[in-house]
């Protein structure tokens, strides 16, 4: 073998092995980010989840389009960790908090499951389900601020990851003062994982965001008001009982 021959072989073999560790390399931070991934969504491989949905006040018992979207953003997380989803309608939701991550889309007012997991987890949130006509219709109350809807302009929607222990599964809550709103919670979401995931790590949060201009820009247009979990895991302050003194 003469010697270009032997140079020729050996760059080769160097060049092969280079690939070969390259390969070895990026799939070890792949199933490292997975199961990273997997942990802070409390979905192992071939687990199931529940996503939990409402019904739209408005129609007959069917499911807002904006949700359906929704379910399609959450659906590609779970087929991401290798899990299974099943879909369930909010008042078919009959098992605990914690057993099974659970995806839970939609506000108090048309989601009886959503409404039990803020009265248990957020008892700092209040969110006025009155249908009548109002300034402060689907308003969010957090702590002692309150947030008012302006519809197509400024909607809110919070944002939560909430667990009941350090062994038991995680519920994230897409509570939206409009369907779009729990939509672009969602998004968020599969967005923004790895970010929330390095801050939070396991641990419960409760993110408010708002929704800018959505009848422009839909539901892609997100800002952080700021991170609630102090204030939304903490009973809503007792009012002061104003005294009127009688005119004499």
């Amino acid at each position: 073998m003469t010697d270009d021959v032997r140079n020729i072989v050996l760059g080769v073999i160097a060049a092969g092995i280079s690939a070969s560790l390259g390969w070895l390399t990026r799939s070890h931070l792949w199933r490292r980010r997975l199961r990273r991934k997997q942990a802070f969504l409390g979905l192992p491989g071939n687990s199931e989840c529940l996503l939990v949905v409402n019904r739209d006040p408005g129609t007959d018992g069917a499911v807002h389009r904006n949700d359906v979207f929704a379910l399609l953003e959450l659906s590609a997380l779970v087929k991401d960790c290798s899990a299974h989803a099943q879909i369930v309608s909010h008042d078919g939701a009959r098992q605990g908090f914690g057993e099974r991550t659970e995806f839970c889309v939609g506000g108090p007012g048309s989601n009886r499951r959503m409404a039990a997991h803020l009265q248990s987890l957020l008892p700092g949130v209040k969110i006025n389900v009155d249908p009548e006509p109002g300034p402060d219709r689907s308003a969010f109350q957090v702590g002692s601020e309150r947030y008012r809807l302006e519809a197509g302009s400024a909607e809110y929607v919070l944002l939560a990851r909430l667990t009941g222990g350090q062994d038991a599964r995680p519920v994230f809550l897409f509570c939206g003062q409009r369907a779009i709103t729990n939509q672009a919670a969602s998004r968020y979401l599969a967005r923004h994982h790895e970010r929330l995931m390095r801050k939070y790590r396991n641990s419960s949060f409760v993110l408010l965001l708002k929704v800018v201009n959505s009848q422009a820009y839909g539901p892609d247009v997100v800002e952080l008001v700021g991170d609630v979990t102090r204030t939304a895991q903490a009973p809503l302050p007792t009012p002061v009982p104003t005294s009127h003194r009688a005119a004499g």
